[in-house]
């Protein structure tokens, strides 16, 4: 194997595959990039046995053929490169070695062949659609920060993703739940969805389909089965198993029946909950709110060091109510709102409050009380 790449073409490349490799790996083939170089193009895969990232770029080839080298090093290597600078990549058949020569640099990279890497096969994905990367990095952005951490209910490590009938009308809707809040954001189902299974995405290959997205795609096509997804962003491809499990009835946690309406400055209220949450001594401590004709008090209480109010004047004329959020949660949420309002519906004080930004908005937050 004897090739030319481009040092940015390179390097883009390597930054978006490398990223799936795990640091530390039993497995050695595991913490390499695949290398093929054939027709002008050379492409890098690498894999966790869970996620692939396949990127193909132009190259000078004089020689085709393949190899692997360690993902982590040939990145640092080709970072370091000045910019401007063309790459050569050289692979001796007897060698077990990869000679990378850019300008007067000379680095020699121990290979392990091809014929050892794995395959994430995909097998047959007969639901395909195309999403607009926009969409797309909406759907995941409003939802991510919702995924639960909880190892042992795995089937809420990821965003489920599927499609439903809303008012006559096929919506996707994403979904996540850690078990304290939850959630939802949805928009008209994409020609082709029609009848794919409901799907949930995991927390790492999420992470990954975000970075994709800010990298600049028009499209995204998704092809899904029930066991692996694959989306194609411009010369990228991420192919991912999926979460084997049941996502949870979630509609049911979603109160209908909540008539107590509170309309805050989204702005005003998230700066007052950080102010006043800055005497909790641990990052779950609860803020109270309490609202009575027009007014409400924020207040968190620290055995340890202190505590804090503040009054900000809402628009509520319902009955008095005093009540408990993690002042982090509530942070995250309104973190998420799009307009200067956010639009709080609550029942009482140990029910779930829905929030959002108005009335029938795409996003849907739910979030449990907390005793205070």
């Amino acid at each position: 194997m004897r090739v030319t790449v481009e040092r940015a073409a390179l390097l883009k490349a390597l930054g978006h595959v490398h990223r799936v490799v795990e640091r530390r790996n039993t497995i050695p083939i595991l913490s390499n990039v695949l290398l093929r170089a054939e027709e002008g193009t050379l492409r890098l895969r690498a894999t966790d046995l869970d996620i692939e990232v396949t990127e193909t770029i132009p190259a000078d080839i004089t020689e085709a053929g393949s190899t692997t080298v360690p993902a982590y090093m040939i990145y640092d290597i080709v970072r370091k490169l000045p910019e401007g600078a063309q790459v050569s990549l050289e692979m001796t058949a007897d060698m077990g070695q990869m000679q990378i020569r850019s300008g007067r640099s000379r680095f020699m990279l121990q290979a392990l062949p091809e014929s050892d890497f794995p395959d994430l096969a995909a097998g047959d994905l007969p639901h395909r659609f195309t999403l607009p990367a926009a969409d797309l990095k909406r759907l995941i952005e409003k939802t991510q920060f919702a995924i639960s951490t909880e190892e042992t209910r795995y089937y809420l490590n990821g965003i489920y993703l599927h499609t439903l009938d809303v008012g006559g009308q096929l919506m996707m809707r994403a979904v996540a739940t850690d078990g304290h809040r939850l959630a939802r954001v949805e928009l008209p189902a994409p020609t082709g969805s029609e009848g794919m299974p409901g799907v949930i995405i995991p927390r790492k290959a999420v992470a990954e389909i975000v970075k994709l997205v800010e990298d600049g795609s028009e499209n995204v096509t998704i092809e899904l089965s029930s066991a692996k997804v694959r989306l194609t962003f411009d010369g990228v491809v991420l192919t991912s198993k999926l979460i084997d499990g049941t996502f949870p009835d979630y509609q049911r946690v979603i109160p209908a029946g909540n008539d107590k309406i509170l309309v805050v400055e989204r702005g005003d209220f998230a700066k007052a909950v950080d102010r006043v949450s800055t005497i909790s001594s641990e990052r779950g401590r609860a803020v109270k709110l309490a609202l009575a004709d027009g007014r409400l008090t924020l207040t968190v209480n620290n055995p340890d060091s202190g505590s804090a109010t503040e009054e900000i004047e809402v628009d509520y004329d319902a009955a008095p109510i005093d009540i408990g959020f993690n002042a982090r949660y509530l942070l995250d949420i309104t973190a998420q709102l799009d307009g200067d309002t956010a639009l709080f519906k609550l029942a009482d004080p140990g029910s779930p409050t829905v929030i959002q930004d108005r009335e029938g908005a795409a996003a849907l937050y739910v979030l449990m009380p907390m005793r205070v």
